[in-house]
Parts: structure tokens; C-alpha cells; sequence
């Protein structure tokens, strides 16, 4: 049991290192830090999808932003698209889960406005139904995926593809990053002008 234990941990520390070692990944999450920045700086909206425990770290980081991560600051305007349970079950039951994240979009977001989709096998149809009318409304779309990206791939002004096909690990990554833009967001914005718990 003590092994196995300490395996599973190993093989979490290992994905990270093979994000450490990816000067390209590394870039991206930059892009994607400057990126979400200059959307907050120019007044827009950061929205996040996901499904199952996907949606949990959607709802986990729109709420770094909206709540705080370190510093006692303004809120920033991001939300999750599926915390609205009378609507995702009214749009799933009339017209299909395939597409309540489209719709969702299609009512709220606006030109200049990021949509982040994490979806471990970049192939959840409904966020690359998502992603194809955010990219229609002139939106920026940022998938947190596996190492192959998926469907995604191709429709993902940002694709942050984890170098694993072991969704835990996929899953504990997009967590890490996740926190690193957040972080950096807050930092680029606020600049330390708020006290820092």
C-alpha cells in the first residue's frame, strides 16, 4: 500500500517535470498570463468550462479570479458556465448537453472576452461547440488538455496539452497551471498595491 502510494505520487511529480524541461509550454502559460491580463485591463469577462471533475478546477479557478488568490483586491469578472443549474438543465432536457455551453456563450460573451475549456481528451464536444462561437464572436479560447490536444487542438488560440495520457495526472497539472496564471494575473494587475496574506 506504502508504495503504491508513493508511486501515484512519483508519477504526479514526473508530469510536472516534463512541463518544467517544455520551453514551448512554458511560453504559452506566458501568453496565456498577458493575455487574460490585458482582457481584465480592457474591462472583459474570463469564462471557464468543463465536465465532471473538469468543471470542479473550471469552477476552482473563476474563482481565484472572482474571489481573490493572494491578495485582498478588487474582483476580477470571471465565472464558471455550468453553475447555473436551472439553465444547464433546461438547454441539456430542450435541445442537448451538447450544446449548453455554446448557448451559454452565445447569450453572454462578447468580443474580447477569454473562454478557457479543460477537457483532458480535448474532445468534449460540448466545449469545442463552445470554443467554435467564441472564436465566431472575435473571443480568445484557451484549452487545458492531454498531450495530444484533441479536437481542441485546432480551435485553441492557447492550447496548454499536459505531456501525460493518465487523466489524474492531466487533471492535478491543469490545477498547478492553473494557480501559475492566476497568480501571475493577479500580480500583473494589482502590482502589490493590496497588503498580501
Amino acid at each position: 500500500m506504502n508504495n503504491k502510494i508513493q508511486e501515484i505520487i512519483k508519477s504526479s511529480i514526473a508530469t510536472k517535470q516534463e512541463i518544467l524541461k517544455n520551453d514551448d509550454l512554458l511560453n504559452i502559460i506566458e501568453k496565456v498570463v498577458e493575455t487574460i491580463t490585458t482582457t481584465f485591463q480592457n474591462g472583459n469577462r474570463v469564462y471557464f468550462c468543463g465536465n465532471g471533475g473538469s468543471a470542479a478546477d473550471a469552477q476552482h479557478l473563476a474563482a481565484e479570479f472572482s474571489g481573490r488568490f493572494y491578495t485582498d483586491r478588487k474582483a476580477l469578472p470571471a465565472e464558471a458556465l455550468h453553475c447555473n443549474t436551472s439553465y444547464l438543465t433546461a438547454v441539456a432536457n430542450d435541445y442537448g448537453f451538447d450544446i449548453v455551453y455554446a448557448r451559454m456563450i452565445d447569450g453572454i460573451g462578447e468580443k474580447g472576452d477569454v473562454l478557457v475549456g479543460l477537457s483532458t481528451s480535448g474532445n468534449s464536444i460540448n466545449i469545442i461547440k463552445a470554443f467554435e462561437v467564441a472564436r465566431e464572436k472575435g473571443m480568445y479560447t484557451i484549452s487545458f488538455t492531454g498531450e495530444n490536444g484533441g479536437q481542441l487542438k485546432s480551435l485553441s488560440d492557447f492550447l496548454i496539452n499536459i505531456p501525460s495520457t493518465d487523466t489524474p495526472r492531466i487533471q492535478e497539472s491543469h490545477i498547478t497551471i492553473g494557480h501559475i496564471i492566476c497568480e501571475l494575473v493577479e500580480e500583473n494587475i494589482f502590482n502589490n498595491q493590496y497588503s498580501q496574506h
